[in-house]
């Protein structure tokens, strides 16, 4: 029987060597973690009628927009968005 890193069932079953202290509150390392919630968020992302953009900017439009964001007391994704359906609809 082979074991799958992902399989949350069996993961304990070739658990041989004894750790010292608390034991870990979840089952995957980190990177599995990461890869799981990131799928989760896209698939809510996706239920959501949202589509994803990426776009890199420097760092002085990057705080630029925080600082924004913040003033506006908005998320950074939200402005960004009002921004573009702004200029859209020009």
């Amino acid at each position: 029987m082979a074991k799958e890193s992902s399989d949350r069932t069996t993961i304990d079953l070739f658990a041989t060597e004894a750790r010292r202290g608390r034991p870990r509150s979840n089952p995957l390392s980190r990177e599995q973690q990461l890869k799981v919630n990131k799928r989760n968020q896209i698939q809510r992302d996706r239920a959501n009628g949202l589509k994803r953009i990426e776009l890199k900017v420097s760092q002085d439009l990057y705080d630029a927009l925080n600082q924004k964001a913040l003033a506006s007391n908005i998320s950074r994704s939200q402005l960004i968005e009002s921004i573009l359906l702004a200029q859209v609809d020009q």
